[in-house]
C-alpha cells in the first residue's frame, strides 16, 4: 500500500520560491503516476502538476505553467515540485498522491496515498 508524505512548504514572500518533496515509504514510486494537489481554505482541491510513471509526461494547470515545475527521482523514491515566481493566491496546503489510472487524472477521487500536507504561504 503506497504511502507519501510532503515536505518542504514555508512562508515566502511574493516572487520567491519553494520546493516540495514528496516521498513514497514501502513502495517504489516509480510504479505509480504522481499528482500534486493543492487546497485553500473554502475551495476545492485542485491538481496542480502530474507526472508519468516514467517521468516523460508532465501536466500543469494554466495558472502554474512557467512557474512550477515536476521532477521525480527514482533513486531517491521522490517526486518533487518546483514553485518559482509565487503568488499569494498559491497560498494553500499542497498534497501529493498516486494514481495507476491509465494515463494519469487530474480527478483527485483517482488518487490515493495522501500525506498529510505542507502548508504553502505567500505574503509580504
Amino acid at each position: 500500500q503506497v504511502q507519501l508524505a510532503e515536505s518542504g512548504g514555508g512562508v515566502v514572500q511574493p516572487g520567491g520560491s519553494l520546493k516540495l518533496s514528496c516521498v513514497a515509504s514501502g513502495v517504489y514510486i516509480g510504479n505509480y503516476h504522481i499528482g500534486w494537489f493543492r487546497q485553500a481554505p473554502g475551495k476545492e482541491r485542485e491538481c496542480v502538476a502530474r507526472i508519468s510513471r516514467s517521468g516523460v509526461a508532465q501536466y500543469y494547470i494554466d495558472d502554474v505553467k512557467g512557474r512550477f515545475t515536476i521532477t521525480r527521482r527514482g533513486t531517491q523514491n521522490t517526486v518533487y515540485l518546483q514553485m518559482d515566481a509565487l503568488k499569494p493566491e498559491d497560498t494553500a496546503v499542497y498534497f501529493c498522491a498516486a494514481t495507476t489510472m491509465v494515463g494519469g487524472s487530474p480527478d483527485p477521487t483517482t488518487y490515493y496515498g495522501w500525506g498529510q500536507g505542507t502548508q504553502v504561504t505567500v505574503s509580504s
